[in-house]
């Protein structure tokens, strides 16, 4: 009975118990992981979710053994290993040259981005080459056969192309690729994906998580799969870790979480997800479940809903109430008529860098645009939707068609013209941090724009007003004189959009506004964008890759693919009954996280089993 109770608690490949990783600050130490622990199978998946600072990253870099020390130092626990040749072994204990013969060999990781994971400098194959040959006792020949099959088993288009390429002439689905070959040019035991699809298209998400599924169980390895987006985890884990404030606060199996998450933060990280089936008026966010203290402790005080399903009855909105706001918006003169549109870039080649052909990133497009409407463009990168939001307001000049803006031709208008017509029309950038300078404050940031179109008399007046600006975004005064790197990213961007409200715009162009924010983050700022509208009348065209985020916020959708108008409609008829493959194609690739699914899911991998 003994030997067998000894295997059963052997069974496993990684085991953390009572792990706890702690930063020693200027105001005393972050428990940035308190007290972890969970253990993982071979073959098995499981998917550790949160919002940023929940401690989910500083988990995977702690089992890695990357912290940097100091601040960081892992304070208490142990990272049990079963190794394939040398037993178990507490990683904690090693020293740095015996973990840097695990790391990348027999544990690996997939970094959030891969931009900034690969070198600039060297090839991609050069790259994973040499993480072959790092680990693995093979002449050069050798390293780079196995290095283009890898490529040929993730998937790359033109292997040996893609191995003579540098990380920028790559896409960002592709640098994701090469780094996942990297991670498995060793077969590893255990692989630690970090947010590996974040930045990523629907379509490309969804190929990089089949991937993933099929390396896995041909290699039988272990994968912890950190993400904020519970969808993601529907389709790939077997398990659930939800972290918060580094802690633990709830895991299962991911039919159980879903079905019946029993912690309000996990009511709110799935309710606060946009509903593909339905439409909300509001999203529920996590506060909608729970109240917290300013030390992060948890209030047993009543809170809005109990439940998910109560909390989608309160925000429901009828097919009805959509229907007559449709035809509201149609009876009006549009705001923004766009007329074959074409916005071309040169290819110049040769010594006399002659035009030979042109990439053709807005290609004949036309549509109109109602007052107070919302407009989604979605589509994958490249498909010319940045593009199309740029040449709108002449960031870009469009190579042929009309822009006309409550009856004025954009194209038309001379520098200082276009200058006084910006002020109506604003843009939201896709990353707040580079869109503020980070010598300015965020005052002053809200303030110049003001200032530059004489808006208000006084700075004494334009100060009060970006006050007024910050609490409307529901930032607060005492925060005015901070500089950006002290906010985090939802902050940041409640920042950017503040400072377009401050020229007292008509029209904003949202361009991937909310790509990179957590969902219960993006959540709040999508609500903030609609309320914001319907306090101030604006209209929007809000531009973005994910077709869930875009059905939440739209009236009508514009599906764009290689520069041109796949599909048009009103929200639910573009999801309900899309006419084209391609718009096909971009629905069945969202994460839905419906119970049918992961049950379906589920099903195939014990038969796979």
């Amino acid at each position: 009975m003994q030997a067998e109770g000894e295997k059963v608690e052997q069974d496993f490949l990684l085991k953390v118990s009572n792990l706890s990783t702690h930063f020693r600050t200027e105001r005393g130490i972050v428990k940035a992981v308190d007290n972890v622990s969970f253990t993982l199978k071979r073959g098995e998946t499981i998917g550790i979710v949160g919002e940023s600072g929940s401690g989910k990253s500083v988990t995977a870099l702690s089992l890695m053994q990357l912290i940097p020390n100091p601040p960081g130092k892992i304070a208490n626990g142990t990272i049990e290993f079963n190794h394939p040749q040398k037993g178990i072994i507490d990683l904690v204990t090693l020293d740095k040259q015996e973990m840097q013969q695990e790391r990348g060999n027999s544990i690996s990781m997939i970094f959030q981005e891969p931009m900034t994971s690969l070198n600039p400098v060297f090839t991609c194959g050069d790259q994973v080459m040499e993480a072959i040959q790092l680990h693995q006792n093979v002449s050069k020949q050798e390293a780079k056969k196995r290095t283009i099959e890898l490529f040929q088993k993730v998937e790359l288009p033109r292997p040996e192309a893609i191995f003579d390429s540098y990380p920028h002439q790559i896409s960002g689905g592709q640098k994701q690729r090469v780094m996942i070959a990297m991670a498995m040019s060793c077969n590893p035991s255990v692989l630690i994906a970090d947010e590996p699809t974040t930045a990523l298209d629907v379509t490309v998400q969804a190929r990089i998580l089949e991937l993933m599924q099929q390396l896995r169980d041909e290699n039988n390895m272990g994968i912890l799969f950190i993400t904020h987006d519970l969808g993601v985890v529907a389709e790939i884990a077997d398990k659930v870790i939800v972290m918060y404030q580094g802690k633990i606060v709830e895991q299962g199996t991911v039919y159980e979480i879903f079905s019946n998450p029993q912690h309000p933060y996990t009511k709110g990280l799935l309710a606060c997800r946009p509903k593909l089936d339905l439409h909300l008026k509001v999203l529920p966010v996590v506060s909608d479940f729970m109240e917290i203290d300013v030390h992060g402790k948890f209030l047993e005080k009543e809170r809005k809903f109990s439940s998910i399903g109560e909390a989608i009855l309160f925000n429901y909105v009828s097919d009805e109430d959509i229907i007559d706001r449709n035809k509201a918006l149609a009876v009006l003169e549009p705001q923004l008529k766009i007329k074959n549109l074409k916005t071309w870039f040169p290819i110049k080649k040769g010594f006399l860098n002659k035009t030979v052909d042109y990439v053709k990133a807005v290609d004949d497009v036309s549509f109109n645009v109602f007052p107070g409407e919302t407009i989604g463009l979605v589509g994958e990168s490249g498909c010319g939707k940045t593009t199309l939001g740029r040449s709108i307001l002449r960031l870009i000049d469009p190579s042929e068609g009309s822009i006309e803006f409550e009856g004025v031709n954009i194209l038309d208008l001379n520098e200082k013209e276009l200058r006084n017509l910006r002020k109506d029309i604003q843009i939201i950038f896709q990353d707040p941090y580079s869109s503020l300078n980070p010598r300015m404050t965020i005052g002053e940031a809200i303030i110049e724009p003001m200032r530059i179109n004489n808006i208000l008399d006084t700075d004494f007046a334009r100060k009060k007003r970006a006050i007024e600006l910050l609490e409307r975004v529901n930032l607060n005064r005492k925060q005015f004189n901070r500089y950006p790197h002290e906010f985090s990213g939802g902050q940041r961007q409640r920042i950017c959009i503040a400072r377009a409200l401050a020229l007292n715009p008509k029209f904003i162009i949202c361009d991937e506004s909310v790509s990179a924010l957590d969902v219960s983050v993006q959540a709040q700022v999508l609500n903030l964008l609609n309320e914001l509208k319907e306090e101030f009348n604006f209209t929007y065209i809000f531009i973005s890759h994910d077709l869930s985020v875009v059905k939440f916020m739209s009236d009508r959708i514009i599906v764009m693919n290689k520069g041109k108008i796949e599909e048009m409609g009103y929200a639910e008829d573009i999801y309900h009954n899309p006419q084209t493959e391609y718009t096909k194609r971009l629905i069945h690739s969202i994460p839905k996280g419906n119970l049918e699914d992961i049950l379906r899911a589920q099903l195939k991998r014990k038969n796979k089993v």
